[in-house]
């Protein structure tokens, strides 16, 4: 009886390697839901007129708070993200999330005017947990 080993190790890693791409596409989407969390809600700053209008008001981020929703273009910018790097007999996954909005670094790290308002530390540990669990599930059945 010849069994085709090499064969089935590379299926098998075929198997697992799609498996850990699955799930960084699944955690990069854990990623999003979480950076709408953290970039809502009340904030603690100054109360501004909203720039083009007679009587509406937002209140802003005082600094070390996540920014403030003040039209919602930085919170609903965000896309998920998920690249994958095969190297040797090794499958490495980057689940991340991305915005082009071009103030959003500004705020991360804050300007000579403007103290930080970070947001992606927030974002990192409100999604840790669940894709850890994500990551942490059995690859073969």
């Amino acid at each position: 009886m010849e069994i085709d080993l090499k064969g089935k190790i590379n299926d098998l890693f075929n198997q697992v390697s799609q498996g850990a791409k699955s799930r960084g596409y699944r955690a990069a989407n854990v990623l999003r839901s979480a950076s709408l969390e953290v970039l809502r809600g009340q904030r603690g700053g100054k109360i501004y007129r909203k720039p083009f209008t007679k009587k509406a008001t937002y209140q802003a981020s005082a600094p070390g708070e996540p920014p403030a929703v003040r039209s919602g273009t930085l919170r609903r910018s965000w896309q998920p993200r998920a690249q994958s790097e095969k190297e040797g007999g090794s499958v490495t996954v980057h689940p991340a999330i991305w915005t082009d909005v071009k103030y959003a670094p500004i705020l991360q790290e804050g300007s000579p005017k403007m103290e930080p308002r970070p947001f992606e530390e927030p974002i990192i540990e409100k999604a840790k947990p669940e894709i850890e669990a994500i990551f942490g599930q059995p690859y073969l059945n």
